[in-house]
């Protein structure tokens, strides 16, 4: 069992983070202003946890705010939030000023033969994504040494896609639902790309 936190403090969002990832954050509405403001004066992180049309996700990942880009007069501010482990949330508690609750920080499995074989497939197909997008090809020792999720959040995968990864707790079935949606993208992007060429030598667009 992982290391319990109790009365966690939690953001509920429409979004996925990753281990590793940075996003930024407006923050507007109080109880979150007041849950960044005590996160900030403790040097403490927060949980954030993905709110889908279906409901809240139980595991979600800490976050640590690494910058505070501008404070605004009405107590608004603008951050910039690193992923750094992810956890499961046992129990909410309702007694503070924001969401909290008590959680279990959550560690991977430990590795296997296959998981080398896995960052293979994992950082090949990456690269040849990011080569489709950029029209260049990640240096190989760039490569080298990147995890699934150093990998994933420099793409914008969807909330599902990188939800599934967050719950994965084996390295090497994440690095191959990696390679897996790696390629998937790829597809997506040469359909787009044909779709889009044919679209301009089809003369008039149809209404």
């Amino acid at each position: 069992m992982g290391e319990l936190l109790e009365r966690f403090p939690l953001f509920p969002l429409g979004l996925v983070l990753l281990p590793g990832e940075t996003v930024p954050l407006h923050i507007f509405e109080l109880r979150y202003r007041t849950m960044i403001e005590t996160c900030l004066d403790s040097d403490s992180d927060f949980g954030m946890l993905w709110m889908s049309d279906s409901g809240l996700a139980e595991i979600g990942c800490t976050a640590r705010i690494t910058q505070v880009l501008e404070r605004m007069d009405d107590g608004r501010s603008n951050i910039l939030v690193e992923g750094t482990q992810p956890f499961r949330l046992e129990r909410r508690i309702d007694d503070l000023a924001y969401p909290a609750g008590d959680i279990e920080l959550l560690e991977d499995e430990l590795g296997s033969e296959e998981e080398s074989d896995a960052g293979t497939r994992a950082r090949t197909e990456y690269a040849g994504l990011v080569q489709k997008v950029t029209d260049a090809r990640p240096d190989e020792d760039d490569l080298t040494g990147l995890t699934a999720y150093d990998m994933a959040a420099t793409v914008a995968f969807e909330p599902e896609s990188k939800q599934e990864l967050l719950e994965i707790r084996s390295e090497g079935e994440r690095l191959d639902r990696l390679a897996e949606l790696c390629a998937e993208a790829v597809e997506r992007f040469d359909y787009a790309q044909s779709v889009s060429e044919r679209a301009q030598t089809n003369g008039k667009v149809r209404h």
